[in-house]
């Protein structure tokens, strides 16, 4: 497997100045690793490879942290604070700013035809979107409360970045992988018409696809919903697994009482025998936008 790459010096210094925090004030906030895990929603180990520099901070871990050492964010990472305020609509000087989330997937759909999303479908996504940013740049007349930009409507689900490298561990996860995007809000209806279910709205979740195994349904960097709330093998479909170490989205097929086939879409891949106590189910994939460029 390739070794990852150190952080660059920003980077770490943002982890580092997590830590010295972290160290100064565990003691009078009774905060333990395992405690931040457990309100992070990662593992113990997870949380070490923030504050160690294994791994680089990110808005969700940076938010929880700060929350827990009641200090702002800009203590240790002014860099994630910034983007935290534009995630939240935080305003700017006379105009009210847009969410980055959905102005990426906006700018997507507008780019990028998906195999996944028919035309209709992407059409009432773009539409959706374009109508929350669109509201988002009216002026707030004085004395009036206007939600924040890129806050859910009733009938939205606000769908989080899984922080993958986090909850599997630094071993499982290929070097290459990126976050493309960090969360996205989409309308639950639009799951309903596409027949998408899922467990939980809270255990949906947004990756990022990586590799070319399973190229044709799942590009290199395609934007990946999934639902954690699944992690048994629940009939034939596509899934986030852990088999010997590996991290893998592979499909799924059932091979006999004991085994299963983990299938690659992408023909040049064979398909491998796995017993099945040796895959690890973290998650079930449900939708894909595919990016292709045109």
């Amino acid at each position: 497997m390739t070794k990852k790459k150190d952080l660059s010096p920003d980077l770490k210094a943002e982890c580092e100045a997590a830590k010295k925090l972290f160290m100064q004030k565990k003691n009078a906030l009774g905060l333990t690793q395992a405690k931040v895990a457990e309100a992070a929603d990662i593992s113990p180990a997870g949380v070490a490879m923030y504050l160690n520099g294994t791994n680089p901070l990110n808005a969700k871990f940076a938010a929880v942290l700060s929350r827990l050492l009641e200090e702002p964010v800009e203590r240790f990472s002014p860099r994630l604070a910034s983007e935290i305020a534009q995630m939240r609509g935080a305003p700017a000087k006379g105009q009210t700013a847009s969410t980055g989330a959905a102005e990426k997937v906006l700018e997507m759909l507008r780019k990028h035809g998906g195999k996944s999303l028919d035309a209709a479908a992407q059409d009432k996504i773009a539409k959706a979107v374009a109508d929350s940013l669109a509201e988002s740049s009216i002026p707030t007349p004085a004395g009036e409360h206007m939600p924040a930009a890129g806050a859910p409507c009733p009938g939205d689900i606000s769908i989080p970045q899984y922080d993958i490298r986090a909850a599997m561990g630094h071993g499982q996860v290929p070097a290459e992988y990126n976050e493309v995007i960090r969360n996205v809000v989409i309308s639950e209806e639009l799951l309903r018409d596409k027949g998408v279910t899922y467990t939980t709205a809270q255990a949906l979740a947004i990756i990022t696809g990586w590799g070319q195994s399973m190229e044709g349904t799942i590009n290199d960097k395609d934007p990946v919903i999934v639902d954690r709330g699944v992690n048994d093998y629940a009939g034939e479909g596509v899934y986030v697994l852990s088999w010997h170490g590996d991290l893998l989205i592979k499909r799924l097929q059932r091979k006999d009482e004991d085994h299963v086939w983990l299938i690659s879409d992408n023909p040049k891949n064979k398909d491998l025998e796995a017993r099945i106590d040796d895959v690890t189910i973290h998650a079930k994939v449900l939708l894909v936008w595919n990016a292709r460029k045109v």
